[in-house]
């Protein structure tokens, strides 16, 4: 592998990148008109133009993305996560050009693409699954029919898909036409498969992924857990390992089932198998829920706790190199926790933010990590999904790297739009997250009630950025520097941009 295209934007563009400058791998990255000046798009060796902003004119249009890479001379693409990195027909397009793909084959994609069709192999496999049904003419009666043979309450999910669209939880039969219903459009919308199944409710789980990787000479590890539990509208906000639930007979057991998924469907490159678990300790049951088949957002705290750059050992594999190292080479030490950062106003709904960034400055120091897509004096696109950064810390315990978390999330400065970091540092206070009590469904429960208590004042990181920019340009500046000094665009101010912020944006 010498030139590598990376079909994606934003801080996961951004890390691909930083690990094929250690190896020696030349990037080019692709960008809408909306991304012409994002980071990714600058730091890459090279940059090629997709399509116009909307997602489906430029970084999800496969062949836009394969006659980049002809056009760029690359020999492989690494799609990232999200827009076509779960597309087994963007995986055969690749393979059909003599790209390489970072990534399983078209036929693991293809297999665990269906979650009716993935629980049918992890049954065979021998890994455990939530019971669970599919009814053959999809009828309401007959997803009733097969809700009250599980026992209430259940999960009416669709088949394809993932991050929870379409999944809505059924309390008795009289729910069940107006839940399908409202499962099927979304799927549809999101997918284009209405296809749904239903299966029994674990009630207040916790959500546990067991992160592999596997080459195309038969290895494959399990690099432990990942606990992430907190999430809101099963959209993870918080993400840790190890989780503390977890006996070391459990864990071993999971890890072995996660191994046993992976080797079911033949798997290559590094991928996740996520559980529910019910119960803690040597009791705790776990259950199949899906595989993604690709790198998670959240796979820097795994990073953290066993010493392997995920990255770098997928271009390896790719590359078609053994694992550079075995199971029982892997261990892990201390704990990482990960706090998204999203451009959203949790006092208002969570509505997502867009419009420019007036101040832009990270948390730096020991244990303290941050991969963001962002700049100072850049835009947050309407366009694309709202997370600006990921702050990920280590410790050497849960509660150590619980406070160097709350201290670096005080550090972030970001002025212009609204964030979630308020949000962030509440749950890190929270009894429950300190306690480690958390399940599933605990943003859900708390989420309104923590958000209320958001402070409407500048927190002191900010204070201190605006203060520092004041004394750079004076509080009448008209020069086009942005608020850090910091290259970047260069913009004209006419006024102090931080007099009108009214509620701190942080």
């Amino acid at each position: 592998m010498k030139r590598l295209l990376i079909a994606n934007r934003g801080e996961i563009a951004v890390r691909i990148i930083r690990a094929c400058r250690e190896l020696g791998i030349e990037t080019v990255a692709i960008y809408s008109d909306a991304d012409r000046a994002a980071p990714h798009a600058r730091e890459a060796d090279s940059a090629i133009r997709i399509g116009p902003p909307p997602a489906r004119e430029s970084y999800l249009d496969a062949q836009k993305v394969i006659d980049a890479a002809r056009q760029s001379g690359a020999d492989a693409i690494h799609p990232g996560y999200g827009f076509l990195s779960e597309r087994a027909h963007f995986a055969k397009a690749c393979e059909e050009a003599g790209l390489i793909f970072v990534g399983p084959t078209a036929a693991s994609l293809e297999q665990m693409g269906s979650k009716i069709g993935a629980r049918r192999l992890m049954i065979d496999a021998g890994v455990p699954v939530v019971p669970g049904e599919t009814p053959a003419d999809q009828s309401d009666a007959a997803l009733a029919r097969a809700a009250e043979s599980l026992g209430f309450p259940v999960l009416i999910k669709p088949s394809a898909g993932g991050g929870g669209i379409g999944m809505k939880k059924v309390w008795t039969a009289k729910e069940i036409a107006e839940a399908a219903a409202a499962a099927r459009r979304e799927a549809i919308a999101a997918v284009g498969d209405g296809t749904l199944y239903v299966e029994r409710l674990i009630e207040k789980p916790r959500h546990v992924e067991i992160q592999i990787v596997a080459d195309a000479h038969g290895n494959i590890v399990h690099l432990f857990e990942r606990e992430c539990s907190v999430q809101r509208r099963h959209q993870k906000t918080i993400e840790e390992s190890p989780c503390v639930a977890l006996s070391d007979g459990v864990r071993e057991r999971m890890g072995a089932a996660a191994i046993a998924a992976a080797r079911a469907i033949n798997y290559r490159n590094a991928g996740t198998v996520e559980f529910l678990l019910d119960g803690s300790g040597d009791q705790a049951r776990f259950y199949f829920l899906e595989m993604n088949t690709r790198l998670q957002v959240e796979h820097p705290v795994t990073e953290c706790v066993t010493g392997i750059d995920l990255v770098r050992t997928q271009l390896l594999v790719a590359s078609g190199e053994p694992l550079p190292f075995t199971q029982a080479s892997l261990s892990q030490r201390g704990h990482a926790i990960e706090c998204r950062v999203y451009a959203e106003d949790p006092a208002q709904g969570f509505i997502p933010q867009a419009g420019p960034i007036l101040l832009y400055r990270e948390p730096q120091g020991p244990g303290v990590r941050v991969d963001s897509g962002v700049a100072a004096d850049g835009d947050v696109s309407v366009h694309y999904d709202p997370m600006l950064a990921k702050v990920i810390v280590w410790a050497e315990t849960r509660d150590a790297a619980r406070h160097r978390a709350l201290a670096a999330l005080r550090d972030y400065a970001i002025l212009g739009i609204h964030t979630n970091i308020p949000f962030l540092l509440r749950i890190l206070e929270h009894p429950q997250f300190i306690d480690a009590t958390i399940d599933t469904g605990f943003l859900d429960r708390e989420g309104p009630a923590i958000a209320a208590t958001i402070s409407t004042e500048l927190p002191e990181a900010a204070l201190a950025a605006v203060a520092e920019h004041r004394r750079t340009v004076g509080t009448a500046g008209t020069r086009g520097t942005n608020p850090l000094g910091t290259p970047g665009t260069v913009r004209t101010v006419r006024t102090d941009p931080f007099l009108s912020l009214g509620r701190w944006r942080g």
